[in-house]
């Protein structure tokens, strides 16, 4: 964790701010716009990514996934140039709880993979390009999108000691706790083998 030496009234402002920006349900709001109907009855019910792909646009749950991601690593980056490092890590975790508990849908929002991967981009390229390639190989191996999420969360901060950047482990960490606890209904079907698995489509 960086050192704290931004004024406690600009953190706050940060934290306010950051959540508000997280909490706007992108997947919602491009389904409704893209005439694909209430996103919270179908398939799953979740608001990310994953859930727009089940309406069958890819189009709209690839700018769903673009959104969900750039709320993080926005909120990290301008609260960096204008403030400093300790309140870019307070704007990542806010805009990740801003997104899994938003307020305008009675803090139930999505799982927070896209976000958590935006918040590590904005944070460090480096930190944000090894997160997507450990949930890319994991996808790419097991081809069950949750477990590939888990596994990141799980792994990302032994990664970010390896690759020098231990700042970022005590947010990557909490963050990666909250994503398991989003995925408790994931986790019971990857353990009883009814967790759907990703189709990889020819042609």
């Amino acid at each position: 964790m960086p050192e704290i030496v931004t004024a406690p009234y600009l953190l706050c402002f940060i934290a306010v701010s950051s959540y508000l920006l997280g909490s706007i349900p992108f997947g919602l709001v491009i389904a409704k716009l893209m005439g694909l109907g209430d996103l919270r009855k179908i398939g799953s019910g979740n608001i990310g990514a994953t859930n727009v792909l089940r309406t069958g646009s890819k189009p709209a749950a690839l700018a769903t996934l673009l959104l969900d991601a750039g709320k993080g690593g926005i909120a990290v980056i301008l609260a960096r140039i204008f403030i400093g490092e300790d309140a870019a890590q307070l704007a990542g975790l806010m805009a990740f709880l801003g997104h899994i508990f938003p307020v305008w849908l009675n803090f139930n929002g999505g799982k927070g993979v896209a976000t958590y991967l935006g918040t590590l981009l904005g944070l460090s390229f480096v930190a944000g390009f090894a997160s997507c390639m450990t949930w890319l190989a994991f996808a790419l191996l097991f081809r069950i999108s949750s477990l590939a999420a888990l596994a990141t969360a799980a792994l990302m901060p032994l990664v970010l000691n390896v690759i020098g950047l231990p700042s970022y482990i005590v947010l990557s960490a909490l963050l990666g706790a909250l994503i398991w606890m989003r995925h408790a209904g994931n986790i019971r079907r990857i353990l009883n083998g009814t967790e759907k698995k990703i189709q990889f489509k020819k042609g």
